[in-house]
C-alpha cells in the first residue's frame, strides 16, 4: 500500500487518502470487505462501531476536532464512491462545503 496508515487494528484500517480533497483526508474501512452501505449489516455490530470510533479517533489525532471535520460515506456510483469496499471519508483542516 502506497498510502500512510494512520490507524491499524484487528477489525479497522485507517489511511491517508492518495487522491485528498483537504489538507487531512483519510479512508477507514473494516477489514471485512463489504461493498457498500446496503452490505454493511453483514459486518459485526462491533465493527459497524469501531469504524466510527476510529473516525473520531483519526480527527482528534490529527487535529481537525476544533475546527470540525466531515465524515462522509459514498454510497454507489452517482455518488462519487469509486472503491467498492465500505469506507468513510473522514476530512478536515480547511472549512468543507457540502458537494
Amino acid at each position: 500500500m502506497d498510502a500512510e496508515v494512520v490507524h491499524d487494528e484487528d477489525d479497522v484500517l485507517a489511511f491517508e487518502d492518495i487522491n485528498s480533497k483537504a489538507p487531512v483526508h483519510v479512508l477507514v474501512i473494516p477489514r471485512q470487505h463489504v461493498a457498500n452501505l446496503e452490505e454493511i449489516g453483514t459486518l459485526p455490530e462491533t465493527v459497524v462501531k469501531r469504524l466510527f470510533e476510529v473516525a473520531s479517533e483519526v480527527a482528534e489525532k490529527l487535529g481537525v476536532t476544533e475546527g470540525g471535520y466531515a465524515v462522509r460515506i459514498n454510497n454507489g456510483r452517482d455518488a462519487g464512491q469509486e472503491v467498492f469496499h465500505f469506507h468513510l471519508h473522514v476530512m478536515g483542516g480547511k472549512r468543507l462545503g457540502m458537494p
